[in-house]
């Protein structure tokens, strides 16, 4: 179980195909001190199980269900990931319940960006989802993005057959410090609805 606050923007050193999968390593000093093999991890959203530290070199092992259905399928050497270890035990939970089980991919639809420097930007992001997963939303809810604990601000359903988009407000220190900020119109990114609304959406189709 995480919380959707990332602590880390790593860099993926190395993918090495291991059967069906990868074996995928990234470098990060600080998260690497603080975990052991058989400890998980979220990457970019997708919980992952720690299967060599190196240093400050974590190894994780993504098989092809997972590589299909998350966009570290198309991860290279020196790409950007958000890590978040797991949460322990009386942590503070300071986003909301994510459980590393990436439901879709989403793609992102448009970007409307405030300010006129790094330090200053504010943005809009929109993104387009299937439609089963547009109807676990709702304004004021939270979804995770690539890992990331967000407010939905707009849940807009589309014609039918094209889905739904959501849009959540970015602030200057989410664009820094996660792979939001390098995110552009069209690139895909993991998404994981609330837990609470799959298990209510389940209750009612049981009536």
């Amino acid at each position: 179980m995480f919380t959707g606050l990332v602590q880390s923007l790593a860099e993926v050193v190395s993918l090495i195909e291991e059967g069906p999968g990868v074996r995928l390593t990234v470098r990060d000093a600080g998260i690497a001190s603080g975990v052991a093999i058989g400890d998980s991890v979220c990457v970019n959203g997708c919980c992952l199980t720690v299967v060599g530290i190196d240093g400050d070199a974590i190894a994780f092992q993504a098989g092809s269900e997972t590589l299909s259905r998350t966009n570290l399928g198309v991860l290279q050497a020196g790409s950007r990931v958000n890590l978040e270890p797991s949460l322990k035990a009386g942590d503070q939970l300071g986003g909301h319940y994510v459980t590393g089980h990436v439901d879709c991919l989403g793609v992102v639809d448009a970007i409307e960006s405030e300010g006129q420097s790094s330090e200053t930007q504010w943005s809009k992001y929109w993104f387009r989802v299937p439609a089963a997963q547009i109807r676990q939303m709702a304004s004021k809810g939270s979804v995770a993005v690539d890992g990331v604990s967000l407010t939905l601000v707009d849940v807009e359903d589309l014609p039918e057959g094209q889905g739904g988009r959501f849009s959540v407000a970015l602030i200057p220190h989410t664009l820094g410090v996660t792979t939001l900020g390098s995110r552009k119109v069209g690139d895909n990114v993991n998404i994981e609805t609330d837990v609470l609304a799959k298990y209510v959406e389940r209750q009612l189709a049981g009536r």
